[in-house]
């Protein structure tokens, strides 16, 4: 499947409130982390499986970004090679004890790590899952690069989020939602528009799937491949 037309780049709207920089996320997930999984795990159970499953396929080692608490971690095949990171570190400490607590000896390390900047080297991964990341982070088509950089060519960047919609009463509610994105800890109006420009700039990378998983086809999956 090819990448979308380009029609005009779009980035995140400047609202008030909106999340502008890393402090603000790890402030908000260091906020989130006792709560967590009690708030979010039985929503994006489903989401998080079809994520797994797809890079499982794919084999070798994986790339887990934004891990957080580690919900998925159990949920990759065993024979994968997982390493995840996530800026707050509040988070990764309950991921640690899930990782202990479960055996998970599948997984190689879990490290504090801006998504924007990582610290591998190109091709370091045969796959990366980014499962509810978008909508975090101030500058999606940065991770977006800097993710595809790290997966070996014909890899695949496997994507799991809620996209807003643009109209209608939901629209609406996620406007008003947006309001409060700094102590959220995400944008709920992000649009698909901003990964379909991203993938229109670029030659490298294709679209190969984009479905919706449970509950209610609130979220979105997605799949990307690397060029050879």
């Amino acid at each position: 499947m090819n990448a979308p037309q380009r029609a005009r780049v779009r980035t995140l709207p400047k609202r008030s409130g909106a999340i502008e920089d890393a402090g603000q996320i790890v402030a908000a997930y260091s906020r989130w982390a006792p709560v967590y999984d009690l708030a979010f795990a039985a929503v994006m159970r489903r989401g998080r499986q079809a994520a797994a499953a797809a890079a499982s396929r794919r084999g070798g080692r994986v790339l887990d970004v934004g891990v957080g608490t580690g919900l998925e971690l159990p949920m990759f095949d065993p024979a994968t090679r997982i390493v995840g990171i996530d800026l707050a570190e509040a988070m990764l400490r309950r991921a640690r004890t899930r990782v202990r607590k479960r055996g998970l000896v599948h997984v190689e390390g879990l490290v504090v790590m801006d998504a924007t900047r990582l610290a591998f080297r190109d091709a370091s991964f045969d796959a990366a899952v980014v499962p509810y990341v978008l909508t975090v982070v101030p500058d999606p088509r940065a991770m977006l690069g800097e993710v595809l950089r790290v997966v070996k060519r014909g890899g695949e960047i496997v994507l799991v989020n809620h996209f807003g919609a643009e109209t209608g009463p939901v629209a609406r509610v996620e406007a008003w939602l947006g309001k409060s994105s700094v102590a959220l800890g995400w944008h709920p109006q992000f649009s698909f528009s901003i990964l379909g420009d991203w993938l229109a700039d670029r030659s490298d990378v294709e679209l190969i799937e984009r479905r919706a998983v449970p509950p209610f086809g609130l979220f979105t999956l997605v799949r990307l491949r690397k060029a050879l």
